[in-house]
């Protein structure tokens, strides 16, 4: 069961979109909470977290086909109201005695609608024509008993569907992604205007649910956290040291694998907040477990067990404790294999200790569980977490281990510090740090013939990459100015030894992924 069923709610139920995330973030944008379960989830798990309304997402399949997802019965049962999306509209008509069939065009990208129904409640107030983003290939063709037109388009000529006496709505478009524009506001209203729900969702109220939470669960027992300086475990520790004060033990662990200065930065950040931190540096023990290694599954597996080793010693050393927080997200959640979401594939494991020997075993907490990223950092800024700490850029999990291209050695990762170092600076001194979601130096197992000083040289090449992106699902190469990039390259081969070539990475994601490894 959810830990917020006794706020309003509202379930959104997923059958297969891609945008079905999108769905529940866009709601509690508007201060209401919203959760996500699979479309054929157990109906005593969705119920049970009492919402006041239903929103049915979009989805690959045609609902005239043998085996589609099927409308859950407990859905108009409930007798709250109801609004499908692209497939949960056609979803919707289907159950009710509607036809749908096959567009003769399929629809997708910008599209206009004509309101029909100005005066309903969902409408009110809109354009007409609005912009939408649409996506279908089958469409509305009659309409179930008691509905009507509420929006056309040329193509679709019921674009959104409803009977306001049940207060059961449908809309062909997607309202949650960016390219509708009113989309946020449509969704709002049926949350707030429709549904009923007050919007309670606020950082204050997480922050305070959650401390209050925590302190009834822990009582009087300790709590350690592994913290790396990213915005997810700054913020798990900190609320619960404000829940818990001193029996809250974090750990850090310097892989050796860190940018430059980053070990002592993050120590001395997390201490500045009041966290009690112990600091390890097994950076001998993760060189001499990667030695040798060139293949980039086998570093992140080695790396793997010895994070699990050196945390489990310095566990047991610290000890004992009962408990231990994570900053596991919302979105792990839904792509692991988790109660929450039982029928989908596990996409990868996302505990940030895992596998750990059995005298060291954890009762886990998980205080953001139901978040996602742009929700932690609004609970971390009204927490008072500095805005350094909450912007800080993702730092892969096996640090600069896969920006270090080939075998990992002391000598490489500190000709990649000086290089990154040298990037991070311009970056910042030009203002275009802002403006990349990620940006980063990669040292290539690659030797180049270069002059310098009248003299031949053989030395090894820097790759930079920057990227902007909004979910790193997907991102696109930052065009950085060439004056930038001259300077950086400049300083790179006259800087960093061992160092004779600087290329920029110009592939956006995908095709590429976003690290190189």
């Amino acid at each position: 069961m959810s830990p917020h069923s006794a706020r309003d709610a509202i379930a959104v139920l997923d059958f297969g979109s891609q945008y079905a995330q999108l769905i529940v973030r866009r709601i509690r944008e508007a201060g209401v909470y919203a959760e996500l379960f699979p479309w054929d989830a157990d109906p005593a798990e969705v119920l049970a977290l009492r919402p006041k309304g239903f929103v049915l997402s979009g989805g690959p399949a045609s609902v005239y086909e043998p085996g589609a997802p099927s409308l859950p019965p407990y859905v108009l049962e409930s007798g709250r109201p109801v609004l499908g999306i692209c497939y949960g509209m056609q979803l919707l008509a289907h159950a009710l005695g509607g036809r749908v069939a096959p567009a003769p065009a399929r629809e997708y990208g910008r599209a206009e609608v004509e309101i029909l129904e100005p005066e309903d409640p969902l409408w009110r107030g809109l354009p007409s024509p609005m912009a939408v983003w649409m996506s279908h290939g089958d469409r509305v063709e009659a309409l179930p008993p008691g509905f009507r037109a509420m929006a056309r388009s040329p193509n679709a000529p019921f674009a959104s569907i409803g009977d306001p006496a049940r207060r059961l709505y449908g809309v062909q478009f997607h309202p949650e992604v960016a390219h509708t524009p009113l989309g946020r506001e449509l969704l709002r209203r049926f949350a707030v205007a429709l549904c009923g729900c007050r919007p309670t969702w606020t950082p204050g109220a997480i922050a305070e649910e959650q401390i209050a939470r925590i302190r009834e669960r822990v009582g009087g027992e300790r709590v350690l956290c592994a913290v790396s300086g990213g915005v997810d475990s700054t913020v798990t520790a900190v609320l619960v040291h404000r829940a818990v004060g001193e029996q809250l033990q974090c750990l850090f662990v310097d892989t050796g694998l860190l940018r430059r200065g980053e070990g002592e930065e993050v120590v001395a950040a997390l201490r500045a907040l009041g966290l009690p931190v112990a600091a390890v540096n097994a950076a001998e023990a993760f060189l001499e477990a990667l030695r040798g290694v060139t293949d980039p599954e086998e570093k992140r597996v080695r790396i793997g067990h010895t994070f699990i080793a050196v945390f489990a010693e310095h566990a047991r050393r610290l000890g004992p404790f009962r408990f231990l927080a994570q900053g596991t997200l919302y979105p792990d959640v839904i792509e692991s294999r988790a109660p929450e979401r039982r029928a989908a594939a596990r996409i990868k494991t996302h505990h940030n200790v895992g596998g750990l020997p059995p005298d060291l075993s954890f009762e886990l907490i998980e205080p953001l569980r139901y978040l996602f990223k742009d929700e932690v950092r609004a609970l971390g800024a009204h927490l008072g977490i500095p805005e350094a700490l909450l912007r800080r850029q993702p730092f892969p999990g096996p640090g600069l281990a896969v920006r270090c291209v080939g075998e990992v050695t002391w000598e490489r990762l500190e000709r990649l510090r000086a290089a990154d170092a040298i990037v991070q600076e311009e970056l910042a001194r030009s203002g275009w740090a802002e403006r990349a979601a990620q940006a980063f130096a990669v040292l290539l197992p690659v030797r180049s013939v270069g002059v310098m000083g009248d003299a031949r040289t053989y030395e090894e090449v820097v790759a930079v990459r920057a990227v902007a992106t909004e979910d790193f699902m997907t991102a696109s190469w930052v065009p950085l100015p060439h004056e930038l990039l001259d300077r950086i390259a400049t300083r790179i081969v006259n800087e960093v030894p061992g160092v004779n070539r600087v290329l920029y990475d110009i592939t956006n994601k995908p095709p590429a992924t976003i690290e190189w490894e």
